[in-house]
């Protein structure tokens, strides 16, 4: 069944027929009723090439991916697009990704836009200062910005646009005073790379809650780097490698990877958590490394990813159907989950 046989089996134009099968408000509800049915019937479904050519977009968003110093095909970043994936799966959309690195990201945007190939962005990991986002605006396209950006003062950047983030500072700061009320005041802190945002806003977080305890930051307790196991491995015999009296009484990492170096450096070590360490996380709720809600191996800030790429894909998918063009934005909570892996200090 193609359109000229459904036009003709409902003795209809295909330009109604069409109309009706995309909702064109002009075609009146009965007739769009009576076409959807017979299409339905019939098993008519719409080529989707046809129908994007005849209404001018190209059907996908996409996703330019930065390869370099933060290699963002990582698990988070693959969690993240089988969430996208759902909700576009949905709507009707594809994915259109291109892989650049820094010195082609800005020409990646810019093609894309320019070829018509896609509809709309979704900008991955934004910096502190992120120029990405103000060439995204002169592009014209609707974008969604998982994360924000903050410019100089540390003030969100005075640009109108749509994100979803979660509250990474009032995270960190609720996850580092949570160790402090344990009794914990030597904490050590493996952050993500400090020049992406949500990183910044995690240590401003730890921060905080540090200097209303009254207690000086230890730069030798406070690492960046990208968010690998080996990172977390490394990083934790180096604090463990300390005269006992220098070493942490408690370790807080930025990702659930990061977490899992530190478990394998303790391990090493036989040391054991919450008995000789204790260890505190976020977790992203990633696929392949589960941390029970209910008997939570971890103690945790939880908020997932997965989810929130869900989100992403249904507010792109918001900013493509709705004339308005309105921003949209969302901040999400993490969840304190408590776990076995953090006590009171010794």
């Amino acid at each position: 069944m193609n359109l000229k046989s459904l036009s003709e089996l409902l003795g209809l134009s295909q330009t109604t027929v069409s109309r009706a099968l995309n909702n064109y408000p002009e075609v009146s509800k009965k007739t769009r009723q009576k076409v959807q049915k017979a299409a339905r019937d019939n098993n008519y479904f719409a080529n989707p090439t046809a129908r994007n050519l005849a209404i001018g977009r190209a059907g996908a968003v996409g996703h330019v991916i930065p390869y370099g110093t933060h290699k963002m095909i990582n698990p988070h970043f693959m969690d993240f697009i089988a969430g996208v994936g759902k909700s576009y799966s949905k709507i009707g959309l594809d994915i259109v990704m291109s892989i650049a690195d820094s010195n082609s990201e800005m020409q990646s945007y810019t093609r894309l836009a320019q070829s018509r190939r896609v509809d709309g962005f979704v900008l991955h990991g934004p910096l502190v200062n992120d120029e990405r986002i103000k060439m995204l605006q002169n592009l014209g396209l609707p974008f969604v910005a998982h994360g924000r950006c903050f410019g100089e003062g540390n003030s969100e950047v005075a640009y109108s646009y749509s994100w979803l983030d979660v509250d990474n500072l009032q995270a960190f700061d609720k996850a580092t005073t949570y160790l402090l009320k344990l009794g914990h005041k030597q904490v050590a802190f493996l952050n993500g790379l400090e020049h992406m945002n949500f990183a910044f806003l995690r240590r401003r977080g730890f921060e905080i809650a540090m200097e209303r305890a009254g207690l000086e930051l230890n730069p030798h307790f406070m690492f960046s780097n990208d968010m690998t196991e080996f990172y977390g491995y490394t990083a934790t015999m180096e604090l463990l490698s300390a005269p006992i009296s220098k070493k942490p009484s408690a370790i807080l990492t930025s990702s659930r990877i990061i977490a899992e170096g530190v478990q394998r450096a303790l391990k090493v070590c036989d040391l054991k958590t919450p008995k000789d360490i204790s260890l505190m996380t976020y977790d992203d709720e990633l696929g392949f490394l589960p941390n029970s809600a209910n008997n939570s191996e971890i103690t945790c800030m939880r908020s997932s990813i997965y989810q929130a790429g869900i989100r992403v894909g249904q507010m792109i998918g918001e900013l493509l159907l709705s004339t308005k063009k309105e921003p949209i934005s969302e901040l999400w909570m993490p969840k304190l989950v408590h776990g076995k892996s953090t006590g009171p200090a010794m």
